[in-house]
C-alpha cells in the first residue's frame, strides 16, 4: 500500500513545484521548520522516488520541439504494466499512462526538429517494443499549440544524433510474460 504524504511533505512538494531553486533556508522559513528537517524530508522524498527536482522547458516557447500524444490499444493478456514499462524506455517518451476510455495506454512523446523522429517512433520503435499483435492499434495526435505546458527532455531529444538513438533501439520485440 502507498503511504500518503503528511501535510509538511505536501507543502514542501508544493513549494518546490513552484520554485525548484528555493534554498533550504527559504523553504524552512515558509514551512516553519528547521533547515535540517527540510534537508531530511527532501532526501527521504528523493530516495522514495516520490520527488524529482528537474529543469523543465516551456513547450509553448520552443518551436523546435514537437509534442505528440499516442493512444495505444493492446492485447497484453493481463500484462499491460509490462508493456507500459517497455514503452517508457523508448527514446522520445516523456510519459506512459494506463487510462480508461477507448485506449489502453496514452504515451506522451517529444521530438525535435521535424516530424521525422515522430514517424520513426510510431512506425519503427513502437512496433519493435513487443511481439506482433500485442499492439493492436495506435493513433497519434500532434500537439498544435499549448499553453503553460512544461516538459522534461526525454532520452533522444537534443542529443547529437537522433538517428543513432533510434538505430540503437531494440530490433527484436520483447516477449510479453503472458
Amino acid at each position: 500500500m502507498r503511504d500518503f504524504l503528511d501535510p509538511t511533505d505536501r507543502h514542501l512538494t508544493k513549494l518546490l513545484s513552484s520554485d525548484g531553486q528555493s534554498s533550504v533556508n527559504e523553504l524552512a522559513d515558509k514551512l516553519q521548520v528547521s533547515p535540517p528537517t527540510v534537508r531530511a524530508r527532501i532526501k527521504s522524498l528523493l530516495e522514495k522516488k516520490l520527488l524529482k527536482i528537474v529543469g523543465l522547458l516551456n513547450l509553448s516557447e520552443r518551436p523546435e520541439l514537437i509534442a505528440a500524444i499516442v493512444g495505444i490499444n493492446a492485447n497484453t493478456q493481463g500484462h499491460l504494466d509490462d508493456l507500459m514499462k517497455q514503452i517508457a524506455e523508448l527514446p522520445f517518451v516523456t510519459s506512459v499512462s494506463i487510462v480508461t476510455g477507448r485506449f489502453d495506454l496514452i504515451v506522451e512523446v517529444l521530438v525535435t526538429g521535424d516530424v521525422q523522429d515522430l514517424y520513426r517512433f510510431t512506425s519503427e520503435l513502437l512496433p519493435r517494443v513487443t511481439e506482433p499483435g500485442v499492439i493492436t492499434r495506435s493513433e497519434t495526435f500532434v500537439v498544435m499549440k499549448s499553453h503553460d505546458k512544461w516538459v522534461n527532455l526525454p532520452h533522444g531529444c537534443w542529443e547529437k544524433s537522433a538517428e543513432s538513438i533510434t538505430d540503437a533501439a531494440p530490433t527484436t520485440p520483447k516477449k510479453m510474460n503472458c
